[in-house]
């Protein structure tokens, strides 16, 4: 995952500030629901991360 959600948070961010300059609430509301997809996307990717460095840890630790 190489951007982390960084693409849907700014995607919705734009979506929000549209929404709220237009008064479309529903436009608004997708622009939130983008923002914490990019959320669950990052805290994913953050997850994934540690887990991989965690494996190749113990990996080096075995094979020394």
């Amino acid at each position: 995952m190489a951007d982390k959600g960084g693409m849907d948070k700014m995607k919705g961010k734009a979506k929000e500030m549209t929404g709220k300059v237009t008064g479309d609430r529903g436009k608004q509301a997708e622009g939130k629901m983008d923002q914490a997809k990019g959320d669950a996307k990052k805290a994913m990717g953050d997850v994934r991360d540690r887990a991989e460095d965690a494996r190749d840890s113990m990996k080096r630790r075995d094979d020394a």
